[in-house]
This record gives structure tokens, C-alpha cells and sequence, in this order.
């Protein structure tokens, strides 16, 4: 039986799509959309494939992202600071402000395909209020889950129809869109309950998985690459192959990436931009407006404005 919050919530569904925001340019032109905004208020759903070896730099939305990965090419993907070997049918929840991204190998042995749904925190709080009817939100954690040869298999159709109905967008797609993302959420809760005393392991740490926990840990610090070869008794040179070979990019540029990703969670807790740029690590505000900049086509002030609107 739905309440009057319920048939609330239905109604502005029905206008959840938008036209997109302006996009800014930026430096890294070909993946800034993703990075910062959805195109709806509340779901988005497309299928997505990448033909070549294309890097992908370690990055966090504001919203939850769910992957549904629908081929096996030996690809890998950093969730935090856990790495997992994919698998055909594996699906990946990231939550808010969780820094991801795939390792894809070079050469790619044939296309890259996932479907991929966006949910923005207000369409995931408002589902919990409706289906658990609570007045906590229920707020999922990152976590992987393996579907091959499951009773949870049958998920890869509701990301299909997903897709398909975002794409045809028919009469009513809207709340097709929606009550298929609502069923997926509904089940992929009940399967991670049902996994909480069995997990999926993370690949074994590697060089660049604790290198990678040692920036996270130290992003307020000066880090440089002779420092932390010496923390792991390796070469400098050793790491900057490791980073170049995994992540496609440079040392400092994965580490400026992690400084960047944590500037925006604190700038959305309201601190100052001072503040901001004195938490991740930047000998001053001027250094931090740059690279914010480069790296997402605004400045830290245009982006608090934009996360106020």
C-alpha cells in the first residue's frame, strides 16, 4: 500500500529527466561528464563500450554508480583501496565520494562492455523510505558481486531493460526505468546481506595496492617518489613503471588525482577553500584552483556552487 510520500515520489519521477547541464571544458574532456554529473535527477542507465586501451584516472562521483560487466577481457578494478579481478557478470556498486577505476590490459583482447546506472542519493534514500519504510536512509556500501553460475544470474536482464527502456524511452519509460532500477536495488541488497559472512576477496596486495594505501593515508603530507620508493625498498624507477603499466599515468599525476578527489568531499562539507587546500596536501590555495581546475574544468568555488544547485 503506498502513502501519501510514496504517490509523491512517483509523480516526480515522472519528470526526472532534464536537459544536461553545461559541460565545462576541460582537460580530460573525454571522461568530465561521468566524473561530476548525471543527466537526470535520479537514474541514469546506458550501456558503454570501449574498443581500445583507453586509461581511465582513479576518480569518485556524487552519486552511486552500479556496473554490470558483460564480458571477461582479464580487466581488473580498484574500489578504494581493494582491487578485483572481473569477471563476466560481476557487478560493482560504488558509493558516493569512493575512489574507482579499471585496469584494462594492453593490448585489450576485444571490446570492454558493461551496462552502467547512475543513481543520484536523493532516488536511493527515497526508494528506502518506500520499500523498508524507514526514516534512516539506507545508504549501500561499495562492494562487488559475483552473479556467474548464482541464483543471482537473472540481474544482467534488469540492467538490460534498464538500458533498453532509457534508450527507446516509449510511452511510460520513466517508470519502467525506475521500477526496474528499484527491483535491481531490492535484490542487490538481499544479495549483499546474503554474502556479509562471505565477501569476494580482493586480489592479493601488490606493489601498487599498498603504494596506492600509502598516498590515501598521507594525502595532508608533501609525498614525493624518492620517499615512498625508500618506504618499500624499491627503485624509483620500479614504481613508475608499476603506476605507468596499472593506472596508465604518472605517480604524482595518480597522486594529485587522490588529493582532488578528497578536496571535493571536504569542499561539499562546507570548510573553507583554505582549509580545503591545506587537507590534501597543496602548499597553497593557488596551486590547489590549478590543478582543480585542469582536472575538472571549474574552479573549487564554481563546484560548490554547482553542488548547491
Amino acid at each position: 500500500m503506498f502513502s501519501s510520500s510514496d504517490v509523491i515520489f512517483v509523480k516526480t519521477v515522472k519528470t526526472n529527466t532534464r536537459e544536461s547541464r553545461p559541460i565545462p571544458a576541460a582537460a580530460n574532456t573525454s571522461f568530465y561528464p561521468a566524473h561530476i554529473y548525471m543527466k537526470s535527477d535520479y537514474v541514469d542507465a546506458v550501456s558503454e563500450v570501449t574498443s581500445g586501451h583507453i586509461p581511465v584516472p582513479i576518480h569518485a562521483h556524487d552519486f552511486y554508480e552500479i556496473i554490470y560487466f558483460r564480458n571477461s577481457i582479464g580487466a581488473e578494478y580498484l574500489i578504494g583501496s581493494d582491487r578485483y579481478r572481473i569477471q563476466k557478470g560481476d557487478i560493482i556498486l560504488t558509493a558516493p565520494g569512493v575512489a574507482h577505476c579499471p585496469f584494462l590490459p594492453d593490448p585489450m583482447p576485444e571490446p570492454y562492455l558493461r551496462y552502467c546506472l547512475r543513481l543520484s542519493a536523493d532516488f536511493i534514500h527515497q526508494v528506502t523510505r518506500m520499500h523498508m519504510g524507514e526514516d534512516t536512509p539506507y545508504t549501500p556500501e561499495s562492494f562487488l558481486l559475483r552473479t556467474s553460475g548464482t541464483r543471482w544470474e537473472f540481474l544482467g536482464e534488469l540492467f538490460h531493460q534498464s538500458v533498453v527502456e532509457s534508450e527507446e524511452q516509449k510511452t511510460g519509460w520513466e517508470l519502467a526505468l525506475v521500477g526496474s532500477t528499484i527491483q535491481l536495488l531490492i535484490h542487490l541488497h538481499r544479495a549483499q546481506m546474503a554474502q556479509a559472512n562471505a565477501p569476494m576477496k580482493a586480489e592479493t596486495p601488490q606493489l601498487v595496492d599498498h603504494v596506492l594505501e600509502y598516498i590515501e593515508n598521507h594525502l595532508r603530507e608533501k609525498i614525493t617518489l624518492a620517499d615512498v620508493a625508500h618506504h618499500f625498498y624499491v627503485s624509483q624507477s620500479t614504481i613508475t613503471q608499476t603506476f605507468r603499466n596499472k593506472l596508465g599515468l604518472s605517480f604524482y599525476r595518480c597522486v594529485t588525482q587522490r588529493r582532488l578527489i578528497a578536496a571535493r568531499r571536504l569542499i561539499e562539507s562546507g570548510l573553507s577553500m583554505d582549509q580545503v587546500s591545506e587537507q590534501v596536501g597543496f602548499q597553497d590555495y593557488s596551486s590547489f584552483f590549478r590543478a582543480f581546475k585542469q582536472e575538472y574544468g571549474v574552479s573549487p568555488r564554481q563546484f560548490r556552487t554547482m553542488q548547491t544547485k
